[in-house]
């Protein structure tokens, strides 16, 4: 290693290092070092100095393959925290153990000395520990280095990072840590929408998303990022077609099934897909209960959520329409052959499809409907399901039709004769709309 033939102390530090110990594949390798951002900056060929002010630089490195790009970060000691996020100044500093002291959790806070490791053969014995994080790694236990609210005081994202490791590691949160989880819950607001969302997708998509929400929940972290969700408790269903229990928990059940890698706008659709029930519920007995337009309120308050957690335009687009249509499923097999047709040409329509099953199985456990949607896309090909239109807005013209209001009306109509396969051939579908409309032209 370049830095340490130098004469500086430089080990692999964070994630990495519990990752090693876990036994799991190690997702990034981050450097600690007692050289100064400039050093290291001089030292290789190719370096980025993203935050070296924070003292962390990137340096890429060409391998056979491709190329790796590794953070070096300079020893520090964070002084102050004046926004809740990031330090208002930066102490370097030449001990280790400084900069352990100002990490974050002692699972994260452990470095790797890679000579020592070469020389003992041994990867505990090359674990540098001020914190007793491997003790904490073999209990399963998320711990905040120091004092918790400091630690969470310093950066308040800590507190969705505590339930984000916990939920994935299967871990319990320290009684000490989770208390100081509680008593500063609301200072997340301090924390950008951004980086909220992004912490929030993982727990959904990590595949462990029921663990990470219960664990929202019970630190009332969640009434205080997505308080929408919040509202689901409570609000009872028809036991007829969900016997599990309210909104809240149908909705937890649905997030225990979402599989490790599920992409997140199925994720995120699954989370908010009966959201609008809380302001629709109603229960007039004997009737059941009902939530009349709860589709239509949800949208409204997902694409809120949405705007809110500033997700793209593209994102928002396919999980507002998750929310849109997961109810369309109770009519696809009465529907006609033309409405089916285009309720497939949805964007992802596989993610509708695995919403729908997962909204099953977490109520009543009918797949029936699921199984009837799933083998009809499957054995109908593109080309049935989007075909080259016989019948344009230029044939209409040709056949003497002036363009105005009617005209999507005309061809809607040629085009559904087409899907159900009433017409073959343009004369056909020109001959439907003289008919239909009692003209010529």
């Amino acid at each position: 290693m370049r830095l340490r033939a130098a004469g500086y102390e430089a080990y692999f530090a964070g994630g990495c290092v519990r990752d090693l110990l876990l036994g799991v594949p190690a997702r990034d390798f981050d450097v600690a070092t007692s050289a100064h951002p400039d050093v290291v900056l001089g030292m290789f060929p190719k370096t980025f100095a993203v935050g070296a002010h924070f003292g962390v630089v990137l340096v890429a490195q060409e391998v056979e393959g491709g190329e790796i790009v590794t953070e070096v970060a300079t020893f520090r000691s964070d002084v102050a925290y004046l926004d809740g996020r990031h330090p208002s100044e930066v102490r370097f500093s030449k001990s280790a153990r400084e900069d352990v002291l100002r990490r974050d959790f002692t699972i994260n806070g452990m470095m790797l000395d890679p000579v020592l490791q070469q020389q003992t053969c041994s990867l505990t014995s090359a674990v540098l520990d001020y914190v007793g994080g491997q003790n904490d790694l073999r209990d399963g236990i998320i711990r905040a280095i120091g004092e918790p609210h400091r630690r969470f005081a310093e950066d308040k994202l800590r507190m969705l990072r505590a339930v984000r490791f916990a939920a994935r590691l299967e871990y319990t949160i320290e009684p000490e840590t989770e208390r100081a989880i509680r008593e500063l819950a609301a200072g997340i607001a301090q924390v950008s929408r951004e980086r909220v969302r992004d912490e929030l997708t993982l727990m959904l998509t990590e595949g462990h998303a029921r663990r990470a929400f219960e664990l929202l929940d019970r630190t009332g972290l969640l009434r205080q990022v997505l308080p929408e969700i919040d509202r689901l408790h409570g609000v009872e269903q028809p036991p007829e077609f969900h016997p599990e229990g309210d909104v809240w928990v149908h909705t937890l059940i649905l997030l225990e099934k979402l599989p490790a890698g599920a992409s997140p706008a199925l994720a995120w659709g699954a989370l908010l897909h009966d959201v609008g029930k809380p302001a629709t519920f109603s229960h007039n007995p004997p009737d059941r209960i009902r939530f009349n337009g709860h589709v239509e309120v949800g949208v409204r308050i997902a694409q809120e959520i949405l705007r809110r957690l500033r997700f793209s335009n593209e994102e928002c687009a396919q999980i507002v329409s998750l929310v849109e249509n997961h109810m369309r499923f109770g009519d696809v097999e009465k529907m006609k052959e033309s409405t089916l047709k285009r309720f497939f040409r949805l964007p992802r329509f596989e993610e509708h499809l695995a919403l729908h099953r997962l909204d099953c199985l977490s109520s009543h456990g009918n797949l029936r409907l699921y199984e009837f949607a799933r083998r009809r896309r499957e054995e109908l090909s593109e080309d049935e399901v989007r075909p080259q239109l016989l019948v344009t807005g230029a044939d209409l013209i040709a056949a003497g039709y002036r363009p105005g209001p009617r005209f999507r009306e005309m061809l809607a109509l040629a085009e559904d004769a087409q899907l159900e396969g009433r017409i073959r051939t343009r004369e056909e579908g020109i001959e439907l709309i003289r008919q239909a409309t009692g003209s010529s032209g």
